[in-house]
């Protein structure tokens, strides 16, 4: 029998990757391509739909290289969550004060709506109770406000659609306007069954959307992974270099793609707490250039801080919260440039993980090293579970010394503070009834033995990775496990436990140092 292939699409921060896999869920080949980020502005970061696209025509053309195109059955796009513009004929529609057309996507991560986010919040509408009380400007009515506020002639009165990137994508492929819930319920307040809440766009100024039954923003939706219409056009096939009518499935933020790859694998054999435990025991992490955390439950929980509740936004049936940090695989990768080349051209990461071991001798933690130096991580604002923006990094315990010693431990400690991060993460979801046990990472962080172990010991958790590293690809993958009982210690413990104190602390030091530059 020929063998039949899928072909995903993963459209990260940086850049795009696909993936063919085979009907029994095996990674046979994956390519990757980078896409362009302009930053026009402090925390404005735009790209461009036309890029993007062209990019993933050339990753699918490359990947199914050698394939002939009636073995490819079916295509899935993931993307961030990154808004895009635009206009009546469906040409892109510049977000930037320059009017170049061709940047016509605010980044995730673009924060130039941090003041908006803050109106939004303080309407105190029912809508917020389901994004953990607060309005994140990484959210899209926050950026559409931006948008009709301060760019309304050049963008705001010529846009006629605006798309989440994944269904921006399923679009182009397709031609179909249908949005997948997992979009519109995690980033446009959208609320199946009821659907959109007419009262909530009116009080944020936003009621032109209302027209012609919310068009601009989506009057269709379908659960991710639906057919959409009669599959690839024949443009899109031409493109993609695939046969018209290829299904498409309904679109997943990359996020969800990565926990829905995780979550639900089989882990029988490898005494993990999670192993007689249901699925909502368990939190995946996807670790990118952001980090989001996946808990699901069957009923709806409220966690202030988190979003969420989403019923089935990544698993059907079931309610997802999703935590995060703003900034995570970017902060790391910051914090390690001081060695631009390693030796004998060695992985800067693996090198910076086998000094430390040095340093730390035989015996003794890495983790103990970073006793006397702390930070507190959110760069790029605190997306949970305190939901402030404007928190800013700090770090505490440095010296003027810049030896690889030095440059080691603030890399460790970069870590060390991220771990804590998902510690705090995770507090708050249990406070609110989560009872998670065991962790499952996926994403380039992933790939990291330090980061991963860390990880373990801060949460004091188990944790599962991916036999095939590259799950928000595959979509599910074999999963082995490493636990953390095999590097922790009562020492450990009792060094994480002190440790998220004074990480708890730096959070209280820099509200009051905030409170006192206020004072008049």
């Amino acid at each position: 029998m020929e063998e039949v292939y899928y072909v995903g699409v993963d459209v990260g921060t940086g850049s795009v990757r696909a993936a063919l896999v085979t009907r029994g869920g095996l990674l046979r080949t994956t390519v990757e391509e980078p896409i362009s980020i302009w930053k026009p502005q402090s925390e404005h970061y735009v790209q461009s739909s036309f890029d993007i696209w062209q990019k993933c025509c050339s990753v699918v053309q490359r990947v199914t290289h050698g394939v002939q195109r009636n073995q490819v059955r079916g295509v899935g796009f993931d993307a961030t969550c990154s808004l895009v513009v635009l206009d009546k004929d469906f040409q892109p529609v510049s977000v930037t004060q320059d009017g170049e057309c061709c940047k016509n996507v605010v980044m995730w991560m673009d924060h130039r709506a941090e003041e908006q986010a803050a109106r939004i919040t303080n309407t105190n509408h029912r809508v917020l109770s389901r994004v953990g009380g607060v309005m994140s400007p990484e959210m899209q009515p926050p950026k559409l406000l931006w948008l009709k506020e301060n760019l309304k002639e050049s963008c705001w009165d010529k846009a006629a659609h605006f798309f989440d990137l994944p269904d921006f994508l399923s679009w182009k492929a397709t031609g179909s306007l249908t949005r997948s819930l997992c979009t519109l319920v995690c980033k446009w307040t959208y609320c199946p069954p009821e659907g959109w809440d007419t009262s909530f766009w009116s009080s944020i100024g936003l009621g032109d959307l209302l027209e012609n039954d919310f068009s601009k923003i989506g009057s269709v939706t379908c659960s991710p992974g639906s057919p959409l219409r009669e599959g690839l056009t024949a443009e899109a096939a031409a493109d993609l270099g695939l046969n018209p009518g290829t299904a498409v499935g309904a679109s997943l933020i990359d996020a969800h793609a990565g926990g829905l790859g995780v979550i639900g694998a089989d882990v029988r054999g490898f005494h993990l707490p999670c192993e007689q435990q249901p699925i909502t025991s368990r939190l995946a992490m996807i670790c990118g250039t952001s980090t989001c955390h996946m808990a699901i439950s069957e009923g709806p929980l409220f966690v202030p801080g988190v979003w969420g509740p989403y019923l089935s936004a990544m698993v059907p049936g079931l309610w997802l919260n999703e935590g995060g940090q703003s900034a995570t695989g970017r902060l790391v990768r910051t914090r390690s440039t001081f060695l631009q080349t390693p030796p004998a051209g060695e992985n800067i990461y693996s090198y910076l993980n086998r000094h430390l071991s040095v340093m730390a001798g035989s015996g003794s933690a890495v983790d103990l090293l970073g006793s006397s130096l702390h930070m507190w991580p959110d760069f790029h604002g605190n997306r949970s579970p305190l939901a402030d923006p404007t928190l800013k990094g700090m770090v505490v315990g440095l010296s003027l010394s810049q030896t690889l010693d030095d440059l080691a431990l603030l890399y460790l400690a970069t870590i060390q503070a991220l771990a804590l991060g998902t510690r705090h993460i995770l507090e708050a979801m249990k406070e609110a009834g989560h009872d998670i046990s065991t962790l499952f990472l996926c994403g380039g962080l992933s790939k990291n033995p330090l980061f991963v172990q860390i990880q373990a010991n801060a949460a004091g958790m188990p944790v599962v990775l991916p036999d095939q590293t590259e799950a928000v690809l595959v979509g599910a993958a074999v999963l082995g496990a490493c636990a953390s009982q095999d590097y922790s210690s009562i020492q450990v413990q009792s060094f994480y436990a002190r440790k998220y104190k004074v990480f708890l602390q730096l959070f209280s030091h820099q509200r009051e140092y905030q409170a006192l530059m206020k004072q008049r």
